[in-house]
């Protein structure tokens, strides 16, 4: 049997240019499904339960509630489908390939209503300016499968040092987690302290959705396909300490962006690094620092060793092997 999936690129490169239309169409398919997500599952604080997850192919929902059990969506970036699996065994597969959002739209809706599972949502984009209505949007119908694949790697290599990042914090911190608002990776961290309410301004989007989303004093690290030439790192406190600009974090090809009230990292300086995931743990952490020791965070009770057990865990694993 020929093995036929691509072979996974460790920081592949792909140039934003050169794939912002299919980008531009695969954001508003994510806007369907992540919506679809939105108006069945239980509000979690910020909006957690909305999200998508890295996937070994592709992005996933993870499992959505509905009236007779169970339903998964994943977008499949190695056979290139969206894949709809139920806890009753149904499955449905709907083709990532070049067409309308008007279509995919209708062909999401469609394929979950055939599965006993009827959806309703707020059928246009929310943070895109303008907001085309999904069912009338022929404007975004590009799907360059290679590019959606390397966007997806390019989001495999950053899931993994986000959690090893993630995994230094015991303190309230989010998952590592897609938003399909903004199409970006993330990874939020919180001081424990409520925040002043956020002002909102995000495009199509009411206000309360990012009063909700920033209720609390918050470090926030992400990826996503702007911000540099093949996509960037950022890094941002909310509210943003006095100095938080003029921090010295790493590496030397980070910078702080007036425009964007945050730190950003091209990805391009991680991918030809010498070593890709220190530079990019360098950046996570003294970003993070930045929030922190400037917004005075107890950093001894919120911070700790990933480590702290693992001289137990030796242990335990040799005298499974001996025995």
């Amino acid at each position: 049997m020929v093995d036929t999936e691509p072979t996974l690129r460790a920081w592949p490169a792909l140039r934003v240019d050169d794939w912002t239309r299919t980008r531009d169409t695969l954001h508003m398919w994510t806007q369907i499904v992540g919506k679809i997500r939105l108006s069945l599952a239980p509000l979690v604080n910020h909006w957690w339960q909305a999200t998508f997850y890295v996937s070994p192919r592709g992005l996933t929902t993870s499992a959505i509630p509905h009236s007779a059990g169970l339903f998964e969506i994943e977008f499949d970036f190695i056979d290139h489908q969206l894949r709809i699996r139920t806890s009753a065994g149904r499955t449905r597969q709907i083709a990532l390939e070049p067409k309308p959002v008007a279509d995919f739209y209708a062909e999401t809706i469609g394929g979950l209503s055939e599965l006993g599972i009827p959806v309703r949502i707020q059928a246009r984009p929310n943070e895109v300016e303008p907001a085309i209505p999904f069912a009338d949007d022929y404007e975004h119908r590009s799907y360059d499968a290679t590019a959606a694949t390397l966007f997806w790697q390019q989001l495999v290599a950053a899931d993994r040092v986000m959690h090893e990042f993630r995994s230094h914090f015991i303190g309230k911190v989010s998952p590592v987690h897609f938003f399909w608002g903004a199409m970006d990776l993330a990874c939020t961290r919180f001081s424990g302290r409520t925040a002043p309410r956020h002002p909102g301004g995000a495009p199509n989007c009411g206000d309360w959705v990012m009063v909700e989303g920033y209720s609390h004093e918050l470090s926030s690290c992400g990826f996503w396909p702007g911000g540099g030439a093949e996509g960037a790192f950022y890094a941002y406190a909310y509210p943003e300490p006095d100095g938080f600009a003029e921090y010295r974090i790493g590496p030397r090809e980070a910078f702080y962006s007036r425009e964007n009230r945050q730190f950003l990292l091209p990805y391009e300086a991680v991918r030809t690094a010498e070593a890709p995931e220190r530079a990019l743990l360098e950046f996570l952490h003294t970003t993070y620092a930045a929030a922190a020791d400037l917004g005075h965070w107890d950093r001894a009770a919120l911070e700790a060793d990933p480590g702290r057990w693992d001289h137990k865990r030796r242990i335990h694993h040799a005298s499974e092997v001996r025995s």
